[in-house]
């Protein structure tokens, strides 16, 4: 089967989020798209994160009626903070029926050249890239090797945006699932 991982911390999960992924499981020849919540990114600090296991709760009753989506706890069971590389190798190990493509925004393509053994991951993985805001892709840099470029829809909404408006009491409906919302303001979370 023909997966894309979808990394994310999803602190929390918007609809930006799944926008994207729903364009790309029509829009490619993936399958399915796992979205990977990373316990700890390399790139960000925890003070920020809520609890991963919520994020994960979130990011799963997010994706409940899409068959095509699946939310991933991978990394919660590997050493922290999460390399992509590391993930995916372990990923192979336990699905090597599977095809892994990788899925990142403009921004994280062009910090590539900054992960763990990206040599290693643009040689070895195919990668679907897809424009975010404020960061031009450019398509001519993927020739030489497996990277598909995407026009998805593109939404300036930003998990940084929801938390602030949740701690100034305004509202985040349309900007997460209404499921979402609901845990969020039920359970308190970023207030």
């Amino acid at each position: 089967m023909k997966i894309g991982l979808y990394f994310g911390s999803f602190n929390p999960i918007h609809n930006g989020h799944l926008i994207i992924a729903n364009y790309i499981v029509n829009n490619s020849e993936l399958e399915q798209i796992w979205l990977v919540v990373s316990p700890q990114n390399p790139f960000k600090t925890s003070s920020v994160l809520l609890n991963e296991y919520d994020r994960l709760f979130l990011t799963r009753i997010a994706v409940e009626d899409e068959p095509r989506l699946k939310v991933s706890d991978v990394e919660f069971k590997l050493p922290q903070p999460s390399f992509t590389i590391d993930t995916l190798t372990y990923l192979e190990e336990r699905f090597p029926q599977n095809e892994f493509t990788i899925i990142m925004g403009s921004d994280s393509f062009q910090n590539l050249n900054k992960w763990k053994n990206a040599d290693l991951i643009l040689r070895k993985y195919s990668i679907i890239v897809y424009e975010r805001p404020g960061h031009k892709m450019e398509e001519n840099a993927g020739k030489e090797n497996k990277i598909k470029f995407l026009h998805a829809p593109l939404l300036e909404i930003s998990a940084t945006t929801i938390r602030q408006n949740i701690k100034e009491g305004k509202s985040i409906r349309y900007l997460v699932p209404e499921k979402v919302r609901e845990e969020i303001e039920k359970s308190g979370y970023y207030k």
